[in-house]
């Protein structure tokens, strides 16, 4: 097992700002917030901040652990004046603002190209857990803090911190939509999964996409399209369950522990990417594609996952 060969959080001076790079996307600035945490109880007297692209920015507003959320701007990096900069991103834009941070610790992965700007070049995910198997992303963000210094213990649930939805009735979150086609599951089998949403549960159901999204499949129902991210994780922290595609909103649904089904493309993915300690989620994935996945066997995930947290949960943490 690699532990910290650079004791770098012991080695800063009470109340230092730390920045944190994490520009995009969804999904993984989600699965930041866990390193965050565990970042900011280690270390309370640090002022941690994040930089990152305004339209993910919901994401890390209110979180008792960060002090500021910057925009990917080199003016307003500078200002911050961070002691530690923490690459996560690793692109060459993240690179730049790194570099204009100026503070005098920079870190980020050894396999980032250009790599050579940081005094701290941080291992693969694997070296420090000291295992081989593949990792889940929240797993490959946590290995940073843990080489940095903080202590290795289980990594806990995203979180976020949204208002209340208000909704007065039981409702769950249908996400039909994705980046690319590999990862969309056709739009009548989300019908039938609301078909049964409604019918045998009682509940009302929305559909949410994004700006572009085609949502005319669903126009019988609910949606909520191209609204604001602090909205959209709002709703999905009161949803009674979610289903979705392999996405962000699932991870949004993870870190309130709402009970869920995710639909992959990929096998790897469901590895990478599965609901991080939710304890009512079920994942589904086909080698001949996502349009293989049977109707059938979403129902009776999606079955099985109320009624596991309906007993309590299972895993999780």
């Amino acid at each position: 097992m690699h532990s910290s060969s650079a004791g770098v959080l012991d080695q800063l001076p009470q109340g230092s700002r730390v920045l944190i790079v994490r520009l995009r996307s969804m999904g993984d600035c989600v699965l930041t917030t866990p390193a965050i945490r565990m970042l900011g109880e280690y270390r309370p007297d640090l002022r941690i901040g994040v930089v990152v692209e305004t339209r993910f920015a919901d994401i890390f507003r209110n979180n008792p652990a960060v002090c500021a959320v910057l925009p990917p701007s080199v003016p307003q990096v500078v200002r911050f004046r961070p002691r530690l900069c923490l690459n996560l991103h690793g692109g060459t834009r993240s690179q730049i603002l790194t570099l204009a941070s100026r503070a005098r610790v920079k870190a980020g992965f050894s396999h980032h190209r250009g790599a050579r700007l940081y005094r701290v070049r941080i291992p693969r995910a694997q070296e420090i857990l000291g295992e081989e198997r593949p990792v889940h992303t929240a797993e490959h963000l946590a290995s940073a803090v843990f080489y940095l210094g903080c202590p290795r213990r289980e990594i806990p649930r995203a979180q976020l911190f949204a208002a209340p939805p208000g909704r007065p009735r039981p409702y769950a979150v249908v996400h039909p939509t994705a980046a690319a086609a590999y990862k969309t599951w056709p739009p009548a089998g989300f019908l039938a999964v609301a078909t049964r949403l409604r019918e045998r549960h009682g509940l009302e159901v929305v559909f949410i996409g994004s700006a572009g999204d085609d949502m005319s499949p669903f126009r019988g129902y609910e949606s909520l399209v191209g609204a604001p991210l602090g909205e959209v994780i709002s709703l999905i922290s009161g949803a009674a369950c979610f289903v979705g595609n392999d996405s962000g909103p699932a991870h949004i649904a993870a870190a309130y522990d709402v009970p869920l089904v995710v639909l992959f493309g990929r096998r790897e993915h469901e590895v990478t990417w599965a609901p991080w300690r939710a304890s009512a989620a079920r994942t589904l994935v086909d080698p001949e594609g996502i349009g293989r996945i049977a109707e059938a066997k979403v129902l009776e995930a999606l079955e099985e996952a109320l009624s596991r947290r309906g007993n309590g949960g299972y895993g999780g943490g």
